[in-house]
């Protein structure tokens, strides 16, 4: 999947929290919102909170897809609450590979 696919894809399923996503779909999509985030800020900080607020929902959307393609549950994006810790379980879970077969979030992702 290319980078351009990736955030279109995540900004097409802005609302959906149901399926699987493969690790490029979030990668190229978290890339995306660093880097924006980061020239937006340079410029302005009002203008990185606007995106940042603009991509929280496809933020999490595609990160319950994500954890789904791990067969795990989107909720355990609660996690990011808790400082270093949840953050480096939280990491971890996204980095796996997803399951190779159909698990109870649905089938497994085209490429």
């Amino acid at each position: 999947m290319s980078f351009s696919d990736a955030i279109k894809i995540c900004f097409q399923k802005y609302m959906d929290f149901n399926g699987r996503a493969k690790r490029p779909e979030f990668w190229w999509f978290a890339l995306f919102c660093v880097v924006v985030s980061l020239v937006l800020g340079m410029a302005s900080s009002a203008l990185s909170t606007l995106f940042s607020l603009a991509t929280l929902l496809p933020s999490l959307a595609v990160g319950a897809r994500r954890l789904h393609d791990t067969n795990r549950s989107g909720w355990l994006q609660l996690l990011w609450i808790i400082p270093l810790i949840g953050w480096i379980i939280m990491i971890v879970f996204l980095a796996q590979q997803g399951s190779s077969e159909d698990n109870q979030y649905g089938s497994t992702p085209a490429n």
